[in-house]
């Protein structure tokens, strides 16, 4: 992220592909664990840099494996207001 807010600073919000979080994890309030966070630093959710913010969808569909463990779908909705 630190990349993308040094080159396009006047950017508030990028929306991002998703990661699967690699189809396996664990979630809960207070962790939050999938081996997606060896590859990518930001793999699922709402990220904030100074005033950028960057968000990463965990997908709604599979990859290889038919299925999920730990990690549910996402389908994201996004509601932008004038700041």
């Amino acid at each position: 992220m630190r990349r993308c807010a040094k080159k396009y600073p006047e950017i508030d919000l990028a929306l991002a592909g998703h990661t699967h979080g690699f189809q396996m994890g664990v979630e809960t309030k207070y962790f939050r664990f999938s081996p997606v966070q060896w590859v990518y630093k930001q793999w699922a959710g709402l990220y904030k840099e100074d005033h950028q913010y960057l968000y990463v969808n965990r997908g709604f569909g599979f990859i290889g494996f038919p299925g999920r463990v730990g990690i549910l779908p996402e389908i994201a909705v996004i509601e932008l207001q004038r700041g």
